[in-house]
């Protein structure tokens, strides 16, 4: 196998999308509703650390902050910019021991999205615009320069790099959207990032590129042939996120499992020689003992997945191995087998359908009805049970660390799947 993929491996993926993501403004909002704590945090931690905040001063104050309570925080969308970060926080100022004064300390910023050199996304601040209620209102107080004033242009001056500060978390989770994570013991899946998010009205839009990994090294997927584009939201939609994937994702997603080799499966049989001599007399003559007869299924071919309007079908192309042997397994038969698509998403036995010919045999020429009433009885049961085994693991979704996906719903259409969900933040 790794002979066969470092043949491969000079042919380059093409660069296009086979997924990605649209976050909505209820999303956005969300996020705003759970980030309240860590920026109060951030904030407290360094305003308050500092007890004497005009150290720059050659007349020290005895001014002090000691709260920091977020009251308002907000993100919204800049179409074709980025977002804007406003935050209202209450700081209570402390200038004696029993004398405390609040006031309210507004900032807005706006931030966008930029691509570092290992292809990952970071939020960064374009602007930053901190204001202290009160400190510009009235000309008496800047000309008197009293220690109110000198505490409010120092706490000013410190504000857009804590603003800075709050973006290490946010951004540590957008690194984790391109972690590895396993598809099989031996297959890797990883979601890149094409290009900076879109930012529009209905929300931000990702584009990404699942590659896949079979042994550690990467595998050349097929070409789609249809380039593809997150489609639009839908205006009413109250979901957080809404994911899409492609045709073509999930033809690559079975071609990396085929490769990984997840596909080649054993198929448990009631049949013994004798039972088949009965209907391929020369099968007798090759095993003088009556032994268990086993079949070896591998896929000649990727199988393709066709999305229809609320509806995925399934092709399977596999060849049927048929032999026996105490010592080793020794084929005696091969067979061509194409599944029959069927309005379902999942193969469940008893509804999946299968059409078999003969590919090769070494015991003379077998009629086709001798082959459907001895095989094709375990293929229908046997294939699609073992094909949901190992669909069953199912494969993880472009995620950020921290949070996890609830209220997920699917709607299959033409060409892509879309998964509209809500996000809710994991606790630590």
């Amino acid at each position: 196998l790794s002979i066969l993929l470092s043949l491969l491996l000079p042919a380059q993926p093409s660069r296009s999308p086979d997924c990605g993501g649209i976050l909505t403004p209820a999303g956005l909002s969300y996020f705003a509703e759970v980030s309240k704590p860590h920026t109060e945090a951030v904030l407290r931690r360094q305003l308050v650390a500092d007890p004497d905040l005009s150290q720059s001063s050659s007349k020290p104050s005895r001014n002090s902050i000691a709260s920091v309570n977020v009251s308002e925080l907000s993100l919204s969308l800049v179409p074709h910019a980025g977002l804007r970060l406003s935050i209202d926080a209450d700081l209570g100022i402390s200038s004696a021991p029993s004398a405390t004064r609040v006031k309210r300390l507004s900032i807005l910023a706006d931030l966008h999205v930029e691509m570092n050199l290992e292809g990952n996304m970071e939020l960064v601040t374009s602007s930053c615009k901190p204001t202290l209620e009160g400190t510009q209102s009235s000309s008496e107080e800047v000309e008197s320069k009293s220690s109110s004033s000198e505490l409010d242009k120092i706490s000013v001056d410190k504000v857009c790099l804590e603003v800075s500060k709050l973006l290490l978390s946010p951004n540590e989770r957008l690194i984790s959207l391109t972690t590895q994570f396993p598809v099989t013991a031996s297959c890797q899946a990883q979601y890149v990032p094409l290009a900076v998010p879109m930012f529009s009205e209905q929300g931000i839009i990702i584009s990404l590129q699942t590659t896949f990994q079979v042994a550690g090294i990467p595998i050349p997927l097929p070409v789609s042939p249809v380039p593809f584009s997150m489609p639009e939201p839908a205006s009413s939609s109250s979901s957080h996120l809404t994911l899409a994937f492609s045709e073509h994702f999930y033809t690559s997603l079975f071609f990396a499992l085929e490769i990984a080799g997840a596909f080649n499966m054993t198929l448990l049989s009631p049949l013994t020689t004798r039972t088949v001599a009965q209907r391929i007399p020369q099968v007798g003559s090759l095993f003088q003992e009556d032994v268990p007869v086993v079949l070896q299924a591998v896929f000649r071919s990727s199988p393709r997945v066709q999305l229809e309007e609320g509806k995925a079908a399934l092709r399977l192309f596999l060849t049927v191995h048929v032999g026996a042997g105490a010592a080793g397994f020794q084929s005696f038969l091969s067979v061509s087998v194409v599944s029959v698509p069927r309005e379902c998403a999942r193969c469940a036995p008893g509804v999946w359908g299968a059409e078999l010919s003969l590919a090769a045999s070494d015991v003379g020429s077998v009629p086709a009805a001798a082959l459907r009433e001895l095989l094709l009885p375990t293929v229908q049961r046997e294939v699609p049970a073992q094909l949901n085994e190992v669909l069953s693991e199912g494969i993880f979704l472009p995620h950020v660390s921290g949070f996890t996906y609830t209220d997920v719903a699917v709607a299959i259409h033409r060409d892509y799947v879309l998964v509209p969900c809500n996000l809710q933040l994991q606790e630590r």
